[in-house]
């Protein structure tokens, strides 16, 4: 979807159409960008900026709360329309998905004839635009939808592929961030085309496992299937203070809180789940997160809150003020450890009568 959260907004108050609207970043409380029109992106602002600096570049545009529960509903309907096409969905996030279309309900062997339809419908039922990629993989669907946005669709054909990977500048690669971009260039790859020279070997060398993953992509080699699962992977939450905090018994206080708040969810969901995830934020927006994994599953407050205290311990606060905290709860059970048969143990050295 082009710009969803803000679309939404400008679709459900017509008056805001051709206007800069921000979606979160307020700013004249803490708080970062959720989501901005096309209209604020032309004065550089953009999703995770802090609304006081997004208030610098557009003093005039309109600065919206987020209506999440609006979103997820708008997501709902748009995923049926997805469904209604071929049953191969795989939600990427709110406002984003995969479609294998190789078999599909309109009976048409093109895929670009089933994203024209699908984007037709979106929009005339829905009010909304949504650009689309096409191509035989993921990866390259994936930079195929950034070509034509917003409102757009973009084809790489197999024959196409090759001369597309060869000039694509290697920050634009899907999957390479600025990090991974910036040693690429220390390396001397600044395009797909100085890429390819590199091998499998010298790959792996320099970047681990995910070596393999560049090696295959600058080739159009991707065979990860359409996944229909949407198995939830962790839950948790996190909040902004409306003043940076060094005082260590409120960073304790609030870790409690959002305990509590993460517990609620997971026994709202029926969830538990073996390892907390402390997420930390420093004024100066360094963010670092600790994990602790306990060898039972849990979702009460008085389990979650003092894996999260345990990991606080691993985190240098002296003379530091913290701006964020998040807490996760993750590594959740499996069907099949649910199914599984409790061995239960007993102490058959207890002295007579104690039963």
């Amino acid at each position: 979807m082009d710009a969803f959260f803000a679309s939404v907004e400008q679709r459900d108050h017509p008056s805001w159409r051709g206007r800069p609207v921000i979606v979160g970043g307020n700013p004249h409380r803490r708080g970062v960008v959720s989501a901005a029109s096309y209209e604020a992106r032309r004065y550089g602002i953009h999703s995770a900026m802090p609304g006081c600096k997004a208030f610098e570049l557009c003093p005039h545009g309109i600065f919206v709360k987020p209506r999440m529960s609006r979103y997820a509903e708008e997501s709902r309907a748009i995923f049926a329309i997805f469904r209604s096409f071929s049953p191969l969905v795989e939600g990427v996030s709110i406002d984003e998905a995969y479609l294998d279309v190789t078999e599909n309900y309109l009976n048409t062997p093109s895929a670009t004839l089933v994203a024209m339809a699908i984007r037709k419908r979106i929009y005339d039922e829905r009010g909304l635009t949504a650009s689309a990629g096409v191509s035989y993989n993921k990866f390259l669907a994936k930079m195929a939808s950034e070509r034509r946005k917003p409102d757009g669709l973009s084809v790489i054909t197999p024959q196409a592929a090759r001369e597309f990977l060869d000039q694509l500048e290697i920050g634009k690669f899907h999957g390479i961030g600025k990090v991974t971009a910036a040693k690429f260039r220390k390396m001397g790859v600044r395009c797909g085309a100085d890429l390819l020279q590199l091998p499998r070997e010298l790959l792996e060398a320099h970047f681990g496992k995910v070596g393999d993953f560049y090696y295959d992509i600058v080739r159009g080699v991707d065979n990860r299937p359409v996944e229909t699962s949407s198995e939830r992977k962790s839950l948790g939450r996190e909040t902004t203070f409306q003043e940076d905090v060094a005082d260590i018994a409120t960073v304790k206080r609030v870790i409690g809180e959002l305990s509590q708040r993460v517990s609620d969810l997971l026994k709202e969901r029926g969830l538990a789940g073996k390892t907390v995830t402390l997420k930390l934020r420093y004024e100066n927006f360094q963010t670092l997160t600790r994990a602790i994994s306990g060898n039972t599953f849990i979702c009460e407050r008085d389990e979650i809150e003092p894996l999260a205290l345990t990991a606080l311990e691993k985190v240098d606060l002296a003379g530091r003020k913290v701006r964020l905290l998040g807490i996760t709860v993750s590594n959740f059970f499996r069907d099949e450890e649910v199914a599984a048969p409790l061995q239960l143990e007993f102490n058959f050295d207890l002295p007579q009568g104690s039963f």
